[in-house]
């Protein structure tokens, strides 16, 4: 007898399918039994990795069955200010393209108050399913820093789609006000300081933080005139104000008719329809203030819905018809992934809280 555990083996040397164990003899029944068992669990556990993986895929699947059948109901669009605002002028031209494109009603809300904070809010408690987006402004990034507290963090929780649409601002003065250029305009503030009004539409608004980064960067000292009814041009006209840093295309006419001098505009580079008059840049190196808009979402709204409404926004920033309108507006859209509109939300963020502080200036 073999020793225990060891197969017999017959006249041939060949071992026989039986083995010895504990001086008991284990036949072929017993070894087709367990051979049965082995074929059983090796069955088993291909089953339960095939299912295991099959369910590790659900989530991805989807989200991608959600991203194809998006949206299947109506969209709204919060946007933080009035109806006639620039915001909801661009709201309403993507949110047509999107409503044609995507085959549901993009529907613009207006909840205006708090310098957008009130949209905004709602948007941050949104559900983050891609049916409530927020127009983001630029008020949006000077908001993070002119509020001591507010019930959100922006850059935390609205996830950026795309943009930015971009506008820029001229600087303009009465045709009696005595300085024709920039420079002649920082000479004459230096040697009458404090005694320039500047004029805006509140405090910490672009208009308002336009003004105080020329401030900063020139070193003049002027008088800051917020008037909330939006008059500021008016004002302007009527001599209660001596300067103020105005979207451009509520000045185009007035500049046109003689009302108004421009004396630069608020971008890197000229602007086309206003070839002669120069950039805040070209004398004030590295100057640059402008308004933005772009859409965004409630954080945790998911990626391959995000992802689709970047690309169908960028299709409109590269529509010429649209291109067209923007430049009628004074504008320009930038296309880009969201993680661009990301870093640009943050650089306006951190340049407008550094001006912020600077200033002294806390949220009336």
């Amino acid at each position: 007898m073999p020793p225990a555990g060891q197969p017999s083996e017959n006249k041939l040397g060949l071992a026989r399918r039986c083995v010895w164990r504990d001086d008991v003899r284990l036949g072929p029944p017993f070894i087709v039994l367990h051979m049965i068992r082995e074929s059983s669990m090796k069955l088993f556990r291909r089953r339960f990795l095939y299912l295991a993986a099959g369910a590790a895929s659900l989530p991805a699947v989807s989200h991608i069955a959600r991203a194809q059948t998006y949206p299947s109901r109506p969209v709204r669009l919060v946007v933080g200010f009035a109806a006639g605002s620039a915001s909801d002028i661009y709201a309403r031209l993507i949110a047509q393209w999107l409503s044609e494109r995507l085959g549901q009603p993009f529907v613009v809300e207006n909840r205006p108050g708090a310098g957008g904070n009130i949209g905004t809010a709602a948007v941050v408690n949104a559900p983050p399913d891609g049916y409530t987006l927020l127009m983001v402004a630029s008020a949006n990034a000077v908001n993070a820093t002119l509020y001591d507290r507010l019930n959100f963090d922006f850059l935390r929780d609205i996830a950026p789609v795309a943009g930015p649409i971009s506008n820029l601002y001229a600087m303009v003065v009465n045709p009696v006000f005595p300085a024709r250029t920039v420079p002649e305009f920082i000479a004459y503030a230096k040697a009458n300081p404090g005694r320039i009004n500047m004029g805006s539409s509140g405090v910490g608004s672009i208009l308002h933080l336009s003004g105080e980064l020329f401030k900063l960067m020139t070193g003049v000292d002027m008088v800051h005139v917020p008037n909330r009814s939006g008059t500021q041009l008016a004002d302007l006209i009527g001599g209660q104000v001596q300067v103020v840093f105005s979207p451009l295309p509520s000045t185009v006419e007035l500049i046109a008719a003689g009302k108004l001098r421009a004396l630069a505009v608020s971008s890197a580079v000229r602007w086309p329809t206003l070839p002669d008059v120069p950039t805040l840049n070209e004398f004030v190196p590295g100057y640059e203030a402008r308004g933005w808009n772009g859409i965004g979402a409630p954080k945790n709204t998911p990626a391959e819905i995000i992802d689709k409404l970047n690309r169908e926004t960028n299709a409109a920033f590269s529509n010429s018809a649209i291109k067209t309108r923007l430049a009628e507006l004074s504008a320009t859209a930038f296309t880009g992934t969201p993680e661009d509109f990301k870093r640009y939300i943050a650089e306006e963020t951190e340049k407008w809280g550094k001006v912020v502080r600077a200033a002294n200036l806390k949220a009336e």
